[in-house]
C-alpha cells in the first residue's frame, strides 16, 4: 500500500452495489471545495473501473486506487 494520504472527508460505500458507490461519491464531492480530498472505501469490485472512469470523465483526480483485503479504497481530489 502506498503513503497515507491526506484527506478531507470519508465516505464508507461498503455494502453498496454498483452505481450506488459513483453515485454516493459524487454527491460527496459536491460538498466539497475544490482541491479537497475524498477518501471513498467500498466493497464493491466494480467500483474500480467505475471510480476510473468517473474520475476521468469528471476531470476530478485518482490520488490513488488501492485494496486491502475485500475493501478498495479510493483518495479523490476534486476538481
Amino acid at each position: 500500500m502506498d503513503a497515507v494520504i491526506d484527506h478531507t472527508t470519508e465516505l464508507d460505500a461498503r455494502g453498496l452495489n454498483c452505481p450506488l458507490p459513483v453515485l454516493k461519491t459524487r454527491t460527496a464531492l459536491k460538498a466539497l471545495s475544490t482541491g479537497d480530498v475524498l477518501k471513498m472505501i467500498s466493497s464493491d469490485a466494480g467500483s474500480v473501473n467505475d471510480i476510473e472512469a468517473f474520475c476521468t470523465q469528471t476531470g476530478h483526480g485518482l490520488l490513488s486506487s488501492d485494496q486491502l483485503g475485500d475493501d478498495y479504497i479510493f483518495h479523490i481530489r476534486k476538481a
